[in-house]
């Protein structure tokens, strides 16, 4: 098994269905490269993908980490061009088809059931990442964090600081 080829024939089909971006096909990444295949174990992928989160630039940065860690520098470069290629030209496609379709029927129709599917496959990715924390200090800070953030008009910023204290002290 060439396992160039398996991040490329992975990431090529996950980029067509992450509808919301790529965090939405979080759990189908993990289902194939933890699961599945024991490219790397549940805390690795939970840590790859925090530090993506932490590190400045597109939040898709966690596949590059996938692809690094499993096949190195190759792994990365293959595993980013085949999630971020069919999607960006799905996108172009898509918005150069809807301009001449804004407001048929059809099209609203279709544009309006993408928002209720992307967040629930958000959500289906943030169940998985609350899975792979076998700490009950983090559990209890992430759910915390949701109500909060339901509840309150907050900056966000101030959560994950709380978090980075909490983490930093080691209770987390």
């Amino acid at each position: 098994m060439n396992i160039i080829l398996v991040l490329a024939g992975h990431f090529l089909l996950l980029s067509l269905i992450a509808v919301g971006g790529a965090t939405a096909a979080l759990p189908e990444m993990h289902r194939v490269l933890v699961t599945d295949l024991h490219l790397m174990g549940d805390e690795q992928f939970a840590h790859l993908f925090a530090i993506s989160q932490a590190s400045p630039g597109p939040n898709v940065l966690f596949v590059g980490l996938f692809g690094w860690q499993i096949a190195g520098l190759c792994g990365a470069l293959v595993s980013l061009f085949a999630m971020c290629g069919p999607a960006g030209l799905l996108a172009i496609g898509v918005e150069h088809f809807g301009a001449g379709h804004q407001n048929d029927r059809w099209y609203v129709v279709v544009r309006r059931a993408l928002t209720p599917l992307s967040i629930g496959l958000l959500l289906s990715s943030a169940v998985l990442l609350m899975k792979t924390s076998q700490k009950p200090m983090a559990l209890g800070l992430t759910l915390l964090s949701a109500m909060t953030l339901l509840k309150f008009r907050l900056n966000p910023l101030w959560l994950i600081a709380i978090g980075a204290i909490v983490g930093g002290l080691g209770w987390a």
